[in-house]
């Protein structure tokens, strides 16, 4: 038998046989799709991850308080709620390496903005910040200016807006500037706007809305938040030096002993990346065996109908083998039917899992993402499949003995 014989001959069983081949295909489809849409949606979060850690700079460090408490060193550390404005202040005035320190606060994840008749949900981030936050955070205006020092300290009623919120509250960004809108029910006029950073798991900065410290101290009560300092190095090279500093400062404002441990948290964006993209895999690991044992299950299913096959065209088999086809050819005929089918449902597998993995693309506003990795993966899999599933059926059929083949009823 030649090839092209033996590519037509499983074209029409397929064909003989639509129900179970679909319905085969279509297992193999989802195992495939599933292992295909993880692993998109997990290029997705990491392009996503690292394009906002990358804007935030490679030389920007954030101090936090520290919550997290350690049981087996609990008797040598030191535990606080929040990092203070006074001790923020401390930290800006004593830390003398060369470098930009930014205070900063969240005062609401849940803040709510009105103007006119438009109102948006109530998930906005409210921030208060120094004149320095932009700088060290990478955010830049597109309308409108930045706070003053003056405004900074002067308890001022105004705002600047993150790019989402613009839009949502404003047909035309800019026509926003020097406009008075509701913030938590309090009117504060709108100075700046900020350049849209796009979707993000990690960056709400569209979504946020910034205000002048002072008046975020004595308004929106961020005098009871703990505060965070950002630091932007000058060179990337000098980070380590930079941090020793800072964690130095920082010992002395809060009097710890030496021996004890830190009650305060440093922390590097791009280690921040790194842990993300850690636990990303491990979500990738567990959400993958998914896949696997649906592909498992498959080729349970694509060997069973293979099987039922070969019994069902034993007559066809003895007829072959009687017009002189040998068993080399029956065993490539059904190795090449039951791959077939396998590449038939991979094929619309792979399709919709990019399709579906990258719905978070859109969602995020990243680039389409095609994983070809994985798409050549995926082809692998298929033929893996189609052959381990393939290889007992074929070698049964290629065992009929033509005779008897011919008698069977």
């Amino acid at each position: 038998m030649k090839w092209i014989d033996i590519i037509s001959i499983s074209n029409d069983s397929i064909k003989n046989n639509r129900l179970r081949t679909s319905l085969t295909m279509a297992i193999i489809a989802v195992g495939i799709a599933a292992l295909i849409s993880i692993l998109t949606v997990i290029d997705v979060l990491k392009w996503n991850i690292y394009n906002n850690f990358s804007g935030m700079g490679a030389n920007t460090f954030t101090i936090i308080n520290s919550k997290s408490k350690n049981t087996k060193h609990s008797e040598d550390v030191q535990y606080k709620d929040a990092i203070t404005l006074q001790e923020a202040k401390l930290f800006k005035e004593r830390y003398e390496f060369p470098a930009i320190v930014s205070i900063s606060c969240i005062n609401d994840n849940g803040a709510t903005a009105v103007y006119a008749k438009e109102k948006t949900n109530p998930n906005i981030m409210l921030m208060s910040i120094d004149d320095a936050y932009l700088k060290v955070s990478s955010n830049n205006i597109i309308f409108g200016r930045n706070f003053s020092i003056n405004e900074i300290s002067g308890n001022e009623n105004i705002c600047i807006l993150g790019n989402a919120v613009a839009k949502r509250l404003f047909n035309h960004l800019s026509t926003s500037i020097l406009n008075e809108i509701q913030i938590n029910n309090k009117i504060y006029k709108v100075v700046g706007i900020l350049e849209s950073k796009g979707a993000s798991i990690i960056n709400r900065m569209d979504n946020t809305i910034l205000i002048p410290l002072s008046n975020g101290i004595k308004n929106e009560g961020a005098q009871s938040k703990s505060f965070v300092m950002t630091v932007l190095v000058d060179r990337s090279s000098n980070m380590s030096y930079a941090i020793d500093e800072a964690e130095s400062v920082m010992r002395s404002i809060n009097k710890i002993p030496v021996g004890k441990k830190n009650n305060f948290s440093i922390h590097k964006f791009d280690e921040l990346a790194t842990l993300l993209i850690t636990n990303i895999k491990l979500i990738t690991l567990s959400a993958s065996m998914i896949g696997f044992i649906t592909l498992l299950g498959a080729a349970i299913g694509l060997m069973n109908i293979m099987l039922i096959s070969v019994v069902e065209r034993t007559r066809e088999i003895g007829l072959l083998k009687s017009l002189g086809a040998n068993r080399k050819a029956i065993l490539y005929q059904m190795l090449f039917e039951s791959i077939m089918i396998s590449i038939k449902g991979g094929a619309y597998g792979i399709f919709f899992g990019i399709v579906l993995g990258n719905i978070l693309s859109y969602i995020l506003k990243s680039p389409f993402i095609i994983p070809w990795i994985w798409i050549g993966v995926g082809v692998i899999i298929c033929i893996l499949v189609g052959l381990v599933a393939g290889v007992i059926p074929a070698v049964r059929a290629s065992k009929l003995n033509p005779i008897e083949s011919l008698r069977y009823e």
